[in-house]
């Protein structure tokens, strides 16, 4: 009986982890690309959120999905970098039973919101360029609602669902969790029983979170870019092209990452790739999501200006309406082809 309670000990000890820092020659290097990143990221994206939320000309149904964005992608990066960092400082490398599970639950919850947020964009993308005269109406403030709900209960779904299953399984002596989080596959190689009816569950969940927002996502690039290659401005063309290549590489990175992370079969893995591969989607995409989404466009840098200009002055500019573009400027990098538009009928504020 001792020596069984030796051997599986659940929930009281520590699990320590093996972490990105382990070479001495490349840990200071990394640990200040880390930090770097950290701060850009959480920086890039408190700026997208403060803009929207305080310039009314961002007040549409695309800036409303990406403040959304920002946020999840700046609470996710929050739960696995600053402890990492400060463990690095202090000389550390533990983390109790209960802030493995905190960790796991809440890194599964915000992760899973944002693979079906981008998922649930595309339609917002899509029918900006494919029907942009319905575009007031099909992306009305009710059904941006509805996206962001949709996206926090499959998140939550997952995190509620999974998070106590894999908590649940005996640990073995060795509690060394090679990774840098808690992330599931990781702690799983921890169990001392079969996880294999786990594994499967956790394999049907990833397809619905992963595969299906995924095809989403390259069917609706797919359909705006067969309408940008009708259009008759070769510099439109050029520029769309560009956008949504840079779109496609941030989504494919953060999708495919995490395919290869919980799809791919386990004799493909080794520690040392599975860190890299988690380093994309859960380290790089929440820096590069707001420099590549809406920090490129005009209206983000108008609306950048705007409040730097009342930062450094209290008059305030006035004007009978805002000119801007409409919400496929994104794609197309300015007005393009279409010009200038008065975009208040798309606006949900008054005065733009």
């Amino acid at each position: 009986m001792v020596g069984s309670m030796e051997e599986y000990n659940t929930s009281s000890t520590e699990f320590t982890f093996m972490g990105l820092f382990g070479r001495k020659d490349t840990a200071g290097l990394l640990f200040a690309i880390v930090t770097v990143i950290f701060f850009t990221a959480l920086m890039a994206n408190g700026v997208m959120i403060f803009l929207i939320h305080t310039d009314s000309c961002l007040h549409t149904p695309m800036y409303f999905l990406l403040s959304h964005l920002s946020f999840i992608d700046m609470m996710y990066i929050s739960t696995i970098v600053p402890k990492m960092l400060v463990d690095y400082m202090l000389g550390q490398r533990t983390i109790s039973f209960v802030g493995c599970t905190a960790q796991h639950f809440l890194y599964l919850t915000l992760v899973g919101a944002e693979f079906f947020l981008l998922g649930l964009m595309a339609y917002d993308r899509y029918v900006a360029i494919c029907s942009p005269l319905r575009y007031p109406v099909l992306m009305s403030r009710k059904v941006c609602w509805m996206i962001i709900a949709g996206s926090w209960f499959g998140g939550s779904l997952d995190g509620f669902l999974l998070t106590p299953i894999t908590m649940s399984f005996p640990f073995c002596n060795s509690r060394e969790i090679n990774h840098f989080f808690c992330e599931a596959p990781a702690v799983l190689k921890l169990a001392c029983t079969d996880t294999s009816l786990y594994e499967t569950v956790m394999y049907v969940c990833c397809v619905l979170m992963l595969l299906i927002p995924f095809s989403v996502v390259i069917a609706s690039y797919a359909r705006i870019l067969t309408t940008v290659h009708h259009m008759s401005s070769v510099e439109g063309r050029k520029k769309a092209f560009a956008t949504c290549s840079s779109h496609m590489i941030v989504v494919t990175l953060f999708y495919g990452a995490a395919m290869y992370t919980y799809m791919l079969p386990h004799s493909y893995h080794t520690p040392a790739q599975d860190k890299v591969f988690s380093l994309f989607y859960t380290i790089l995409t929440p820096m590069l999501n707001p420099l590549i989404y809406s920090l490129r466009n005009k209206d983000v840098t108008g609306a950048l200006r705007r409040a730097l200009g009342k930062f450094k002055s209290s008059q305030r500019v006035s004007g009978d309406a805002f000119y801007g573009c409409f919400p496929y400027e994104w794609l197309m990098g300015d007005c393009g082809q279409y010009g200038h538009a008065v975009i208040k009928g798309l606006n949900w504020e008054e005065g733009c």
